[in-house]
């Protein structure tokens, strides 16, 4: 499973933050569907095949938690943020995303829209 480090170079107390990454359709489309919790140092970066809001949209249909969902274009800016909560249809961003970083809701206050994000390999041990 490779996993990513997430840093937001717009926020200087920003802790490293690792994430699944999940570039494979039965990856995105399992994402965090049936769990029932998500620790504060876990998450997913969903990322698709190209630029778009409707390939980016994501649905909380049999999610047992609510979630901070980040999207980030293709220059790793984030376009939009909101709190997903469980068991709704439909959320997508209100510009076009070719990245969606599903984290705890506790994370929500760590972005905000036009941040720079970077990812960084994370060292196989």
């Amino acid at each position: 499973m490779r996993k990513v480090n997430i840093r937001n170079l717009n926020q200087a107390a920003f802790p490293a933050l690792q994430v699944r990454y999940c570039d494979t359709f039965l990856c995105r489309l399992r994402g965090l569907t049936f769990r029932r919790s998500l620790s504060a140092d876990e998450g997913l970066l969903l990322v698709q095949s190209r630029e778009s809001r409707l390939d980016a949209a994501i649905h909380m249909l049999f999610m047992g938690m609510d979630i901070a969902v980040i999207w980030l274009d293709g220059q790793k800016r984030v376009v939009d943020i909101r709190l997903a909560r469980r068991w709704r249809l439909f959320y997508m961003p209100q510009a076009p995303a070719s990245f969606v970083l599903e984290l705890s809701p506790a994370w929500l206050g760590n972005f905000a829209i036009g941040d720079q994000i970077r990812f960084e390999e994370t060292k196989a041990g």
